[in-house]
């Protein structure tokens, strides 16, 4: 599977009679990584047709980097469930928060729950998002040696200028994978927006939105596991390091865009350049933090990126921390996009704390940045 991609759909699954009635419910959760998630499957004997139809689940942590193993019961709380796109009607993806064993205390890497809090504080200003999602596929030899789709063995390819939203066998490699994923998530009922090749070879984009609120973090997510589970099929790694090869080529982000009532209403342009730039400016260093892990790397001011250690912002600028979209300036309302976020983002994290900071006058920042720092220490 890992040399080649002829073998695409239902390559590992018997198709179900029709007189099987039960539902397979697929529990999807985040690891101890913050980064990768894991999945296990729960029959129901009859129909889900609300949240409360799931049962709280347990698993192994201590096998996910979230417990040791004399303490490693780890629930999975059900929040947001989907269609799944890969069993059909009437099998679900539900999407899961973790906690401890006493039902209270958050397991490592949930942000979930403070997010959640930090948007009905907000639910007012309607926050509405859109992630624009850039990843690298990889072809693996083994469980370590990768090298992205289409490139020479070891080598590297022409340079970047012809792939940015490419055609044609020699500039586009990997579109039968993207067009899946799309078709995947529309099937789902995922807010996916639309997809492109982006500018180095063999990297791609999805965007999540319009979406408002806590349901940008489900969805992103949502999206990422089936995209996922599309590797598998394909025999492609998916990869989000925000600088996955070193050199002349662009790194990865997770573009973030933001608007609320404010700015989408009557002299929302003026609002954003007069008092909400200056916010995000102010806390540039510290929201930094919550951005995506090796940031810095994709982040120097080459390669549509800004500077990791300055702001800055420009309209229709594609090399600042923030864009302000011409037609923002031109309608005098609108949105802004917040370009520093790298592809390994938590967008839980990232979209609490710009809700945060625009709305609620950094009241969550640090706690935000203290919930990282924690989950990121070793067990003990």
């Amino acid at each position: 599977m890992t040399e080649t991609v002829e073998h695409l759909r239902d390559f590992n699954y018997y198709k179900l009679n029709q007189n099987v009635t039960q539902v397979l419910a697929e529990y999807i959760w985040i690891d101890g990584t913050g980064e990768r998630m894991r999945s296990k499957t729960k029959v129901y004997p009859t129909p889900i047709t609300q949240i409360s139809d799931l049962e709280w689940w347990t698993y192994d942590g201590s096998s996910t980097e979230q417990a040791n193993t004399k303490w490693s019961e780890i629930y999975l709380k059900p929040v947001v469930y989907v269609k799944d796109p890969f069993r059909g009607d009437p099998h679900i993806l539900v999407l899961c928060e973790t906690y401890l064993p006493d039902k209270k205390t958050p397991a490592r890497y949930n942000f979930r729950w403070i997010a959640h809090e930090i948007m009905e504080k907000a639910k007012d200003f309607k926050p509405w998002f859109g992630i624009e999602q850039e990843y690298f596929l990889l072809k693996r030899t083994g469980t370590t040696h990768i090298w992205p789709l289409g490139w020479p063995t070891g080598g590297f390819p022409y340079p970047q200028g012809r792939y940015y939203c490419s055609i044609g066998e020699r500039n586009n490699f990997g579109r039968a994978l993207a067009e899946a994923h799309l078709r995947a998530c529309l099937n789902a009922g995922i807010k996916i927006a639309g997809v492109n090749a982006e500018v180095a070879p063999s990297q791609w984009e999805f965007q999540i939105g319009i979406a408002e609120g806590i349901e940008i973090g489900d969805h992103l997510w949502l999206a990422r596991y089936i995209l996922e589970r599309l590797g598998e099929e394909f025999g492609i790694d998916i990869n989000y390091d925000p600088k996955p090869i070193l050199g002349d080529w662009n790194g990865s982000g997770a573009h973030t865009n933001y608007s609320d009532v404010k700015t989408r209403g009557e002299g929302g342009y003026k609002y954003i350049v007069n008092e909400l730039i200056p916010l995000l400016s102010n806390t540039h260093k510290e929201v930094l933090k919550l951005y995506g892990a090796n940031n810095e790397k994709r982040l120097t001011g080459h390669h549509e990126t800004s500077s990791y250690d300055q702001f800055s912002w420009g309209d229709g600028s594609r090399g600042g921390s923030i864009r302000v979209p011409v037609i923002t300036k031109e309608l005098g309302a609108g949105y802004l996009e917040d370009r520093r976020p790298a592809a390994n983002i938590d967008p839980y994290l990232v979209s609490a704390v710009i809700v945060d900071v625009a709305l609620l006058n950094s009241t969550y920042v640090n706690q935000l940045k203290q919930l990282l720092v924690q989950s990121a220490k070793p067990l003990a």
